[in-house]
């Protein structure tokens, strides 16, 4: 009967501590919650560094994450065949504005093999006109993220680490966004 009792107690105790909620890592700051679709926006456990991969802008030059350091930056992968994706592009570019002055730089990644010839003028046609054209026609970064499907969303910090993602499309000008960017920046 003593180590039937025994037994019962390690069980009480393992479910105790299980229950138990688990203390952040020192200097990770966790997200609050949001409604909608920004409420599946997934911390990442340990933030990573981006892929060094290159990407090109609007006029050819080559690029990579780290050209962006010292800022937050919203990374949207995206292609102009991708039907959440085409309905989330005027949404990034207001998001786009109400973050201008910040530090956050919201930075839509194509993947389209046309390149900036294909991109430029689907944004305009749409009428997004200040998010600027990024290109990866290879299609490479979306694979180094291990990013499940367009559109991805990844949120980079100021030292260039993910430190979360969405997968799907958003509101990305509503205010859960703008909360959830404001709140990293802090």
């Amino acid at each position: 009967m003593g180590s039937g009792w025994m037994n019962i107690g390690r069980l009480l105790a393992t479910a105790l501590l299980a229950a138990l909620p688990m203390a952040a890592p020192a200097g990770a700051a966790e997200a609050p919650a949001f409604r909608g679709a920004i409420g599946q926006f997934t911390p990442a456990a340990e933030p990573r560094p981006a892929p060094t991969l290159p990407f090109q802008d609007g006029a050819g030059r080559e690029l990579t994450f780290a050209d962006f350091r010292g800022k937050l930056v919203l990374v949207n992968l995206w292609a102009t065949w991708c039907a959440p994706c085409v309905k989330e592009m005027p949404a990034l570019d207001r998001l786009r504005a109400k973050m201008a002055g910040s530090d956050v730089v919201v930075l839509a990644l194509s993947s389209d093999r046309g390149g900036a010839k294909q991109v430029e003028p689907f944004l305009k046609k749409h009428g997004v006109e200040g998010l600027g054209v990024w290109v990866d026609a290879k299609g490479a970064i979306p694979r180094a993220f291990a990013a499940r499907g367009l559109p991805t969303t990844i949120l980079l910090d100021r030292r260039g680490h993910e430190i979360g993602r969405l997968e799907g499309d958003a509101e990305w000008d509503g205010e859960a966004a703008v909360a959830l960017l404001r709140h990293y920046l802090e």
